[in-house]
């Protein structure tokens, strides 16, 4: 039988939490426009409702299989909830849904009652908080008012302080502006840029061809002319933030998604909860006409299936068969998709252009004629990937896109080694069961492949050097049982032994001296492993704590929310500038247990976007063997992401190292994916923490880990911790002067342009 068509999923849900607000502004469509359904919901969702949505949520994420689903909350003013309610609503929310699908949290707030309190909570529950600002005091103020008429200015901008904060910086997801043409457009840009968003979603004011937007005298594409001069500005700031239109616009002229519903032709995945339980579609509909967004259902009636298969959405995710006569022939359709739909509206139906067609043509037609200088990104990472990477607080979404970017080389090189391979050998055998795993157990696969050394392995055995090459491409062989043993899957193999030692990546070493070099055959069960080698047989438990005669595991580093390796066995570890130390003894392995737990903690306290970061992408912990100097020294290598190297020291100076290592990891993974440095303008720097002349990619490598380790020591300055000040200025100073000269040196891709230049905005508010 052949399948039917796939049925339609929604992804996003705005649940309105309070349907009142504590502002009055007069371009807002739930209360000014034309849909006046708020006065007769009740004020606030109620726990039922609040649940029975969720279940609904729930119930559909499993239906389709949806390997993630974004929740928002919305109002009115969903803060009017209250700190203890809003902490139900979350809860409620990831009890619900999150065993089923990944949930992703946000909220639309305007930021006036926003405070500490409330940041920990939203933190806590990992909200994306984004704010509304129109602008500098004049142009927000000009619509963005208390009943009473004052302005709502001094209010966000406290707000916005709060989230710019180390603790609070990774929930701020950005800024959201309203248009207004009266306004000064690059004074709006610089206003909000001033804040330090993440993103800016510039809006048009709703408006309908029955209720158009206002304009000026004579000015038939105001609203193009203002956003143009936005949008080259920007570019000469060298996209400086994600600007959510102006990303879109981009994308969709490469043919690509355009990431909203007011561009592109991008189905509908998107529905609304009201504070009643009914079940509406988007609503911005509610400037169209009264019971415009309505469905006719409620959570308690209808699962979000019924709403998702509903005639009104049909139209809407049926692509150019859905507009009107006159956009199907525009030469621009694929990129404005005929504006939002409820701009279309006018004398009864939707069966027009966006009110404001001529500006969106306009705009389309000059970002086409003026696109932003090329940056190369590879493994499909989205345009704002820098500024995510460039943000210093922190970003583990795109830790986790590095991740998967660096398992993918991994694979790639795997795949090379494997190609090298004489026909019936024993890392043939090897290759032959990590295929048949990778498409049994993937994630396995995945979690070896993401181990450090097993590229810094498969890159010496391609080059022919190291001990990569002497381990030798068997060594395939030793990634297949430790992926089989992760995934709980029985193989037999002959896996390498070398100086007697038969080493399995991420488990572990067996003690075979009487092997040398050689080879021993290894059955994996439930649990086990049994290695034989001539007379020698060896059965070992994996998981069971402490040394055994011939098997030394891979120990673990734990804290309450964080686990990773503490690697002093595997051979390839030995890739780092500075020289590894031996196997620990017990003693030695719990001062570092000890120690990183300590020192986990103060991340935690201290930076903890950057602890997300390392929760997500530190995977093992490498000690080395301390210098004659006895400083402490740490170091990370060029094809082991996920690495950090260091001596034993103390917690706090461990903190500092981890975060230091970790920023280098991911700037060579970056390295791996995007062209930063521009190779045919070769040139040396002097920098402040080095005597000798640096290279450019260098001296961006020492930007990039100084300045995270400058924020750090701020921080500590700030809690008037004894010597920290002078620390927080010499690393402060050495960061700013390397800026300056490298871009003096115009050594850098445009990437590494917008790189170095979101670092320097980062740092741009620090005290002096």
């Amino acid at each position: 039988m052949a399948p039917g068509p796939a049925r339609a999923a929604l992804t996003e849900f705005v649940l309105k939490v309070h349907a009142r607000c504590d502002l009055a502004c007069d371009h807002c469509y739930v209360y000014e426009h034309a849909d006046q359904s708020w006065r007769r919901r009740p004020v606030r969702m109620t726990p039922e409702v609040l649940r029975t949505a969720a279940g609904r949520i729930a119930e559909h994420a499993a239906a389709h299989d949806l390997p993630d689903v974004t929740v928002i909350l919305h109002g009115g003013e969903p803060l009017l909830l209250g700190a203890e309610r809003l902490g139900e609503v979350l809860a409620d929310l990831r009890r619900v849904i999150a065993p089923v699908t990944r949930l992703r949290l946000g909220m639309q707030t305007n930021g006036v009652l926003l405070s500490e309190r409330l940041c920990d909570l939203l933190a806590e529950h990992d909200v994306a908080v984004g704010v509304s600002l129109d602008g500098d005091r004049a142009a927000n103020d000009r619509h963005r008012r208390f009943r009473s008429g004052a302005g709502s200015y001094d209010q966000v901008l406290r707000a916005l302080g709060l989230l710019r904060r180390p603790a609070y910086r990774r929930i701020y997801s950005g800024l959201l502006c309203t248009v207004d043409v009266r306004n000064d457009p690059i004074a709006v840009y610089e206003s909000l840029l001033a804040q330090e968003p993440p993103r800016i979603d510039f809006l048009l004011p709703h408006a309908t061809w029955d209720d158009p937007p206002w304009r000026p005298a004579g000015g038939g594409t105001a609203y193009a002319g203002w956003l143009r001069a936005v949008y080259d500005r920007w570019l000469a700031d060298g996209r400086p933030v994600s600007v959510r239109l102006f990303d879109s616009l981009l994308s969709t002229a490469a043919g690509g998604p355009s990431g909203t519903e007011w561009l592109g032709l991008d189905p509908v995945d998107l529905a609304v909860v009201e504070t009643d339980g009914e079940w509406e579609q988007a609503d911005s509909l509610k400037t169209a006409y009264d019971g415009a967004p309505a469905t006719g259902m409620t959570v308690f009636s209808h699962a979000a299936d019924d709403v998702a298969a509903s005639p009104l959405l049909a139209r809407r995710r049926s692509g150019r068969a859905g507009l009107s006569d006159e956009c199907r022939r525009c030469p621009v359709v694929d990129q404005c998709g005929g504006g939002l739909f409820a701009h279309r509206y006018g004398t009864g139906h939707f069966d027009h252009p966006s009110v404001y067609c001529a500006d969106l043509k306009e705009l389309i037609v000059h970002v086409n004629e003026n696109p932003p200088a090329p940056v190369r990104l590879d493994a499909g990472l989205p345009d704002d990937f820098i500024d995510r990477l460039a943000a210093l607080t922190g970003d583990r979404v795109a830790i986790g896109r590095l991740v998967e970017a660096q398992i993918a080389i991994v694979r790639a090189l795997l795949a090379e080694v494997a190609d090298r391979l004489p026909a019936g050998g024993a890392g043939a055998d090897g290759w032959e069961a990590l295929t048949a795993l990778d498409h049994s157990a993937p994630e396995s696969v995945a979690r070896i492949a993401a181990h450090p050394y097993v590229r810094a392995w498969a890159v010496d055995c391609l080059a022919g050097s190291g001990t990569g090459a002497r381990q030798g491409p068997d060594y395939l062989s030793a990634l297949a049982v430790a992926a089989a043993l992760d995934a709980g899957t029985p193989v037999r193999l002959d896996v390498p032994v070398r100086s007697g030692r038969l080493h399995l990546p991420t488990v572990g070493t067996v003690l075979l001296p009487e092997v040398g070099d050689g080879a021993a055959r290894v059955e994996t069960g439930p649990g086990s492993l049994r290695v034989a080698a001539g007379d020698v047989t060896v059965a070992i438990r994996p998981g069971t704590p402490g040394d055994a005669p011939r098997w030394w595991p891979t120990r673990v580093l734990a804290a309450p929310d964080v686990s990773v390796l503490l690697e002093d066995g595997d051979p390839h570890r030995d890739c780092h500038r500075l020289p590894a130390g031996d196997r620990l003894d017990d003693a030695g392995a719990a001062r570092w247990a000890e120690t990183f737990a300590a020192a986990w903690q103060v991340i935690r306290d201290e930076v903890p976007g950057h602890a997300e970061e390392l929760r997500a992408g530190l995977r093992a912990v490498v000690p080395l063997r301390r210098s004659g100097a006895g400083v402490s020294e740490a170091s990370t290598a060029r094809q082991a992401f996920g690495g950090v190297a260091a001596t034993e020291t103390d917690a706090g100076s461990l903190a500092v190292l981890l975060v230091h290592e970790f920023q280098h990891s991911k700037m060579n993974a970056l390295l791996d994916i995007c062209d930063l440095v521009d190779g045919t303008r070769p040139i040396d720097i002097t920098v402040g923490w080095r005597p000798d002349p640096r290279p450019a990619e260098a001296v961006l490598h020492g930007i990039y880990a100084h300045a995270a380790v400058a924020d750090m020591w701020r921080i500590r300055a700030d809690r008037q911790v004894d010597g920290a000040q002078a620390v927080y200025r010499r690393y402060r100073d050495w960061t700013a002067e390397a800026i300056g000269a490298l871009q003096r040196a115009d050594a850098l891709t445009p990437a590494g342009s917008r790189l170095v230049r979101q670092v320097a905005r980062s740092m741009s508010g620090w005290p002096s």
